[in-house]
């Protein structure tokens, strides 16, 4: 039976947990699958100890006051909230990962590698073992269903689209999430639905920083978390003549221009790190641009391509990148992607994600 916060008992559409970080996203998603008729539980993970590298704890991603809010939310809409401890699988699956990555000269995005592991890996675990038939998140995504398979459509909103960092969700994983705030078309009606209930997070602002880097001092944040100082080195241009120093390769980014350090006639980027000999090589920003890359493990909504196999899409290569034509090629377990025009800083470690029109197809990680 249904939670009686509309009034009443009746037969639930089935039990939900849904993820709710104490922001008003996953708050009106909790309020408007309990509207639809389902059996709502809050779920807030718990995934990172800022105490521990000396961060405050109050005002931070999955901090106290993150978990006060949702409790809240919870408590006002009359449903149960649940606080799970994955503190020790964050670290291993997300931290340690995005720290290697960076350390090997690629620049992972986290929040693709927290979905795949903890929302759609440990939470929906969590939620089959618990009796639970749907998980639900307050992202902004249509899930919709052709043919038998599942597929991502971008939201009504498109500055507000997340389907790009939900590329990693499988079949099995489609067929229980929920992502009520997809067919929304704006922002302030999200807002304006929490205001109408009262929600504590109603005004709350947007985070959009990475949740274990609250302050964007990436060096910072793997110096506290690892106890290692960034080791030196030199900035050299793609001759190798030595321009400049760096201060740690791991605190540089494709196609950054600011920072550097270096005086030159023209404005130079960095076009790449190179780990095995710790230098950063920078150059024109005309040397930025390329039209072909790799991409590996590779999860696909479409039936999967085999071995030669070729289609013409739209490729994305980062979060704020517009999706451009291209062709994929399968080369084996590793897709081939040539765009039609030269794109700008394409970086090993991000993901390379397949739309055919709005419908996201298939995506994968950068590692050439």
């Amino acid at each position: 039976m249904s939670q009686d916060f509309f009034g009443g008992n009746k037969m639930t559409k089935g039990k939900v947990l849904v993820g709710m970080s104490g922001g008003v996203d996953s708050s009106v998603t909790a309020y408007l699958l309990l509207k639809e008729g389902y059996e709502v539980t809050g779920c807030t993970l718990r995934l990172y100890d800022y105490t521990g590298i000396g961060l405050p704890e109050e005002n931070t991603c999955c901090g106290i006051n993150e978990v006060n809010d949702a409790k809240s939310v919870c408590a006002s809409l009359g449903i149960e909230h649940v606080v799970i401890n994955f503190m020790e699988s964050f670290r291993k699956e997300v931290i340690d990962k995005f720290i290697t990555e960076y350390k090997e000269g690629r620049t992972p995005n986290p929040c693709i590698d927290c979905n795949r592991t903890m929302k759609f890996g440990y939470m929906k675990d969590w939620a089959i073992e618990h009796g639970y038939d749907y998980i639900a998140t307050g992202h902004y995504a249509e899930k919709v269903e052709m043919d038998g398979r599942f597929y991502l459509r971008k939201a009504k909103d498109p500055t507000r689209d997340q389907s790009y960092v939900l590329y990693v969700a499988d079949q099995d994983t489609l067929r229980m999430l929920l992502l009520p705030l997809g067919g929304l078309i704006k922002k302030t009606e999200v807002r304006r639905i929490a205001e109408e209930q009262g929600f504590v997070n109603a005004k709350k602002h947007d985070s959009e920083d990475i949740c274990f880097v609250p302050d964007g001092d990436y060096a910072g944040m793997m110096e506290r978390v690892t106890g290692e100082k960034m080791v030196p080195g030199n900035i050299v241009n793609t001759s190798g003549k030595i321009l400049g120093k760096h201060k740690g390769s791991e605190g540089y980014t494709i196609g950054q221009r600011k920072g550097l350090g270096i005086s030159a006639p023209e404005p130079i980027y960095v076009l790449d790190k190179n780990p095995k000999d710790n230098t950063v090589v920078v150059g024109k920003n005309e040397e930025l641009f390329r039209r072909d890359l790799s991409v590996k493990y590779i999860n696909w909504m479409r039936e999967p391509l085999k071995d030669g196999d070729s289609i013409r899409c739209n490729v994305k290569i980062r979060y704020r990148h517009e999706p451009e034509p291209a062709s994929v090629t399968m080369m084996g377990d590793t897709a081939e992607i040539i765009f039609d025009e030269p794109q700008r800083a394409i970086t090993t470690g991000q993901a390379a994600v397949f739309y055919d029109g709005d419908m996201v197809i298939g995506g994968g990680t950068i590692i050439k």
